[in-house]
Formats: C-alpha cells, sequence, structure tokens
C-alpha cells in the first residue's frame, strides 16, 4: 500500500511541477519526462500488436489469399477518384505521422486520402531465392521472418520501422551496399496500381521503363501494393573488427580501401570529429569465439555508437562477434544517436538495466505528440540529413559538412552505384562507388541559419554529381532539384501514364520551397 502512496505523490508533484511549469515548456525543455512515462509504454503496446498481428496473418496463412482483395481494393478507390471527376490528387491515406521521415507534409489534408492496409510478407520462394511483401513490411518484421527460416535479404536498412515502400520509394542503404547497392538495386519485381485502376507487374525485362522509374519517385507514379527482393542464405554471425584511424586524409584513404574490398560482407565508418573516427568491416560467419560474442541488441547493452567510441577512446583496434540480426539493427535502440537528445541519460547503466527493454519510443509517436513548438524547435537547430557523394569526393564533403553544420558523429556507409536508367545514377557510363554522409543531431556551427545552411550543403553536393535523400528537408528550387536528379525518365512516363492529374510531381511533395 505504500508503494501505492508513494506513486500516488509522486504523480501529484510531478503534475504540480508540469503546471508550474507550463506543459509547452515541459515538452519543448523536458521532453524525456513525457517520453519516459508515455511515449515508452506505447511504443511497447504498438510493437506488441504488430508482432500479434503478423503472427496470426502467417499462422492462418490469410496474407496470400487476402492480398488480392485488398488490392482490388485499392482499385475501387482509385476508380472511384477518377468517376468524381479526378478533382484532386491522390496519395496514400497512411497518416503522416507513421512514417519514419521527420518532414511534416500536409498534402494529405487537401488530396484524396487512397486508404492501403497492405502489411504483410506474402511468399518465400526459396527456389527463387526471391521474397514477396507487401509495401508496409518493415525492416525489422521482415527479418524476424526470414532469419529462422536461414534466409536474409541484401541490404537490410537500419531502424525497425522503415518500411519496403518507404525504402523503394524513397530510398534505403546498409553497410552491405558497397557489393549490392542501394536497397531498390535488391528488388526485382514491383506490383503498382496506376492512376487508371490498372494493376501492372514491372521487372528489368517487363515494363522496365517503369521499373527503373518507381525508386525515389515518391508515390508519384501509382500505388505500390508489392515488391519481390532478392534472398541470401543468413549466417549466424558478423564478425566485425574495428580499427580507430586519425587524421582526416588517413581516414578517407582507409575508408575507400575497405570499401573496395569484396571480400567485407559489411564496412561503416563512424567519424567522431574532424580528425577521429572508426572504420568498421565485417564478414558473415556461423562460427563465433564464444569468448567474443557480443550480443550488442540487447536492451541493456550500451548503445552501439558509444561502444564503438571506446576503442577511439582505448585508442586500439578490436574483433568481436554480433549474432546477424543484432548487428542488422545494432542503431535501432538509440535511433543511431538521436536517443541521446531526448533521453540525455538514455544509456546510463541503471537505465539501461531498469527501461532500457523499452527503448527506443515509436518515431512516428514522436512525431505525432511534437507539437508546433517542437517541430519549429527541430527544424531551426537540429539536422537530420543523408546525402550521397562519389567516394573520390569524400575528403572535401566531409570538411564541408564541419564547416556548415559541425555535427559529429557523422555516419559513413559507401555503396556502389549502378548506371541503371532512373532519377539517380552516376555521371559516366558505368557503376560508381559513392558514399552515404549521415548527419543526425545538433549543429554546433554558430553562424548555423537552417535554411542558409542546408542550401550551401544542396549546393555543394550538387557541384559533385551527389545525392540528397528525399526524406529529409530540401531547400532547392525546382531547377536546382532536377539538375540535381535525372528527371528524363520520370517525366516522360508521366506524361504516358496521365500522372499529372493524379500524383503532384516529386518536387512538389517533398520539398520546402513547393510544400503546402
Amino acid at each position: 500500500m505504500s508503494a501505492v502512496w508513494s506513486l500516488g505523490a509522486g504523480l501529484l508533484l510531478l503534475l504540480l511541477w508540469v503546471r508550474h511549469r507550463g506543459l509547452e515548456a515541459v515538452l519543448v525543455h523536458h521532453r524525456w519526462v513525457f517520453v519516459c512515462l508515455f511515449l515508452l509504454p506505447l511504443s511497447i503496446l504498438f510493437d506488441v500488436y504488430y508482432q500479434l498481428r503478423a503472427w496470426a496473418v502467417w499462422r492462418l496463412h490469410s496474407a496470400p489469399r487476402q492480398h488480392a482483395q485488398r488490392v482490388r481494393h485499392i482499385q475501387a478507390q482509385v476508380r472511384e477518384w477518377k468517376n468524381e471527376g479526378s478533382k484532386r490528387y491522390m496519395c496514400t491515406g497512411r497518416p503522416g505521422w507513421l512514417t519514419v521521415s521527420l518532414r511534416v507534409g500536409k498534402y494529405k489534408k487537401i488530396h484524396k486520402n487512397i486508404m492501403i492496409n497492405l502489411m504483410d510478407v506474402l511468399e518465400v520462394d526459396s527456389e527463387r531465392q526471391v521474397v514477396r511483401v507487401e509495401p508496409l513490411v518493415t525492416m525489422g518484421q521482415l527479418t524476424a521472418h526470414l532469419n529462422p527460416m536461414g534466409w536474409t535479404i541484401p541490404v537490410v536498412p537500419e531502424l525497425d520501422d522503415l518500411t519496403v515502400g518507404g525504402l523503394i520509394m524513397g530510398t534505403g542503404i546498409e553497410s552491405s551496399s558497397h557489393i549490392y547497392g542501394l536497397f531498390q538495386h535488391t528488388c526485382v519485381a514491383y506490383e503498382l496500381v496506376l492512376a487508371d485502376g490498372s494493376l501492372v507487374r514491372c521487372s528489368p525485362t517487363e515494363n522496365s521503363d517503369l521499373f527503373y522509374a518507381v525508386p525515389w519517385s515518391c508515390g508519384t507514379l501509382g500505388f505500390l501494393v508489392a515488391a519481390e527482393i532478392k534472398m541470401i542464405p543468413a549466417k549466424k554471425y558478423v564478425k566485425i573488427h574495428y580499427e580507430p584511424v586519425r587524421g582526416l586524409q588517413k581516414i578517407c584513404e582507409k575508408f575507400t580501401e575497405e570499401s573496395k574490398k569484396k571480400e567485407n560482407s559489411f564496412v561503416e565508418g563512424l567519424v567522431y570529429s574532424l580528425e577521429e573516427a572508426v572504420i568498421m568491416t565485417g564478414v558473415l560467419t556461423d562460427e563465433a569465439e564464444q569468448s567474443k560474442i557480443n550480443r550488442i541488441g540487447n536492451y541493456y547493452k550500451p548503445w552501439f555508437f558509444k561502444h564503438v567510441e571506446k576503442y577511439l577512446k582505448a585508442d586500439r583496434t578490436g574483433t568481436e562477434y554480433i549474432p546477424s540480426r543484432h548487428y542488422y539493427h545494432r542503431h535501432t535502440r538509440s535511433i543511431f544517436w538521436e536517443l541521446q537528445d531526448i533521453i540525455p541519460f538514455g544509456n546510463n547503466p541503471i537505465f539501461r538495466y531498469l527501461f532500457g527493454w523499452m527503448v527506443p519510443p515509436k518515431i512516428s509517436l514522436l512525431k505525432l505528440t511534437q507539437g508546433e513548438a517542437i517541430r519549429k524547435l527541430y527544424e531551426q537547430h537540429h539536422v537530420v540529413q543523408d546525402m550521397l557523394v562519389p567516394m573520390k569526393s569524400l575528403e572535401k564533403a566531409i570538411q564541408t559538412f564541419h564547416a556548415d553544420l559541425n555535427v559529429y558523429p557523422l555516419w559513413l556507409c559507401p555503396f556502389i552505384l549502378p548506371n541503371n536508367p532512373g532519377m539517380v545514377h552516376p555521371k559516366g557510363d558505368e557503376a560508381e562507388l559513392y558514399v552515404d554522409i549521415g548527419a543526425y543531431g545538433e549543429p554546433k556551427r554558430k553562424q548555423f541559419e537552417a535554411r542558409a545552411s542546408m542550401r550551401q550543403m544542396e549546393k555543394f553536393v550538387r557541384s559533385v554529381h551527389g545525392f540528397q535523400m528525399l526524406y529529409a528537408d530540401c531547400y532547392m528550387t525546382r531547377e536546382e532539384f532536377w539538375d540535381m536528379f535525372d528527371g528524363s525518365l520520370y517525366h516522360k512516363l508521366r506524361e504516358q501514364m496521365n500522372c499529372k492529374d493524379a500524383f503532384p510531381e516529386v518536387y512538389d511533395k517533398i520539398c520546402k520551397a513547393a510544400r503546402h
């Protein structure tokens, strides 16, 4: 009984404190209070619901049977839109706060919402080594489904909640991308409902123009209803080697050298300052030295980027074995390093042991509850950006990130970019090695101003024939945007498939200069 009284007294004091400070002030300056007391428990309930649902669907074998019916319902909604006179653009009916992107788009309030409740794994074809999934299947869901069968997908982008649809219509990357390319390059077919309500399958040999135009189109060519993705055999562990490197030139040379080695299953770099980084290489294996196994995904373990930093501080190399699924989602618990700004004590051992099993809060719930004050604060004093630049421009790019943002750590992830048709391809006629530079956090540059600083960054990226990931805030003009991206195939298909009255242009959907 005394415990109940203590809890009640604590809650009363908390409410009095919130009333004294003001709810908005608490949510802005002490957000961890709200996150720990409300969002973490809600996130657990979300996870339990979706896990139970996925298990029930697969056990009852209902997903393949119901898929065709669900697709017909989507087609019926599109035809209804046509019969109403095609007066508004269409978009998916999924609420904006459910997406992992931090961008706030208001177009869903004025466009015709098409409900697309497709979130199931449809088929695992071991003979073809292909898995067929619906667009709302998440990375966490997919790896949990495939790994017990002895399979995985070649590119497993970080964060459990990233969806197949988002990774195709936007893009996705992982530390295996130096071998396999971006997420889109591991897909072998897409199925879409087009603006006229028809269902179309496309692949490199069937409706190939559409197949190559879909990635990066952000849902402006049609509604994705299924995708086929390559599978590769899964192994139990990733044998990972940590190597601290000092000096920017040496960091870039070492990272480039390791990224060119196909014997490395994984290559990743964490840059902790302009002159300090840890380069990690990994290989898949079924054998492990028991004394060196590190189950980094366990809730009580240190956040991965903090664990890596220990090798830098101790100035020593190291090797360990991480269970494969733990490795694929190694940055999930700390949302890379974003969670340290939300729960400053989140990596404290006491917090990890007592409450680490509830971490991380759902990004969608963070968005839903952030309010206008926090949104504006984040927009002006926080950066979440991924810039893709040729590997040969890495040193200059890091210097530019340091001068314009001064955000650390920086995430380095190499990828091979094939010369395929579509919005994103190398400048030359052959595949080229690129690198994703991810900046997530509060800029330390004294004169940082969101719009001006990001426009400087975007100008640099265009100058080296790089690309900006479209999940983040984009400040380019229409002319600058189509200077960065190749719109020739995209515009041709929008004309051919009568998309102009059905969907907004991708620029109008994602860029701040055009967004409603």
